[in-house]
């Protein structure tokens, strides 16, 4: 479906950014439609808690591009680390992703324009090329772009309007080279999206 992916961000109630181009104009159906598909009226029904659970991990998972399988799996991860609570932790291993680390360094206008240049073999990852999205970044890893690839008029496009963007303060970004270096470890406090982690945990421990 066309506007699959816009329809995510209508039934998640908030802009999840998985557009790319699109989200940031006025063509975006989050502005012209900013209810759930299907419900006309401009406000979201009464969920039940369980509803409300739900939601919060499809916000999660919509915006990281992750799947059921995937998120369990980071959970179970975050679940064994000692030094941050549970949603604190979660909140750390997904940012962490390279597609989202490659996102935030301004050289993607979405995750999932980053997802498909790993996947196809765009990047290299301390000199060695990379095509797992999902492989989570370490402290002085170095994420930087094929030689060919920044030729492509996609990397010049992209690259112009990110002059003056600001990477979080965690991520050394070299925006001349197109390298990224893992300067540490993602802060709770430095991950701003508007998620309750909290709600998206509870619904696993039904």
């Amino acid at each position: 479906m066309k506007n699959a992916v816009c329809r995510k961000c209508r039934r998640a109630g908030l802009k999840l950014f998985l557009k790319g181009e699109r989200c940031y104009t006025q063509k975006c159906p989050m502005i012209r439609k900013p209810y759930p598909p299907g419900v006309h009226k401009n406000k979201f029904s009464q969920l039940s808690d369980y509803g409300k659970q739900l939601r919060e991990v499809q916000k999660i998972k919509w915006t990281y591009g992750i799947s059921e399988t995937q998120f369990k799996r980071y959970l179970e991860e975050a679940k064994k680390q000692k030094e941050l609570i549970v949603a604190d932790a979660l909140k750390q291993i997904l940012e962490r992703r390279i597609d989202n680390v490659i996102f935030l360094a301004g050289f993607t206008i979405s995750r999932r324009q980053a997802r498909q240049l790993v996947s196809h073999g765009h990047f290299y990852l301390n000199g060695r090329k990379i095509t797992i999205p999902s492989y989570l970044v370490k402290p002085n890893d170095v994420i930087s772009l094929k030689e060919k690839t920044k030729e492509i008029k996609l990397i010049e496009k992209i690259k112009k309007p990110k002059e003056n963007y600001q990477p979080p303060k965690w991520l050394e970004v070299d925006f001349k080279n197109l390298t990224i270096k893992i300067k540490k470890l993602p802060l709770p406090e430095e991950i701003n999206l508007p998620f309750d982690y909290e709600l998206a945990i509870e619904f696993y421990s039904r």
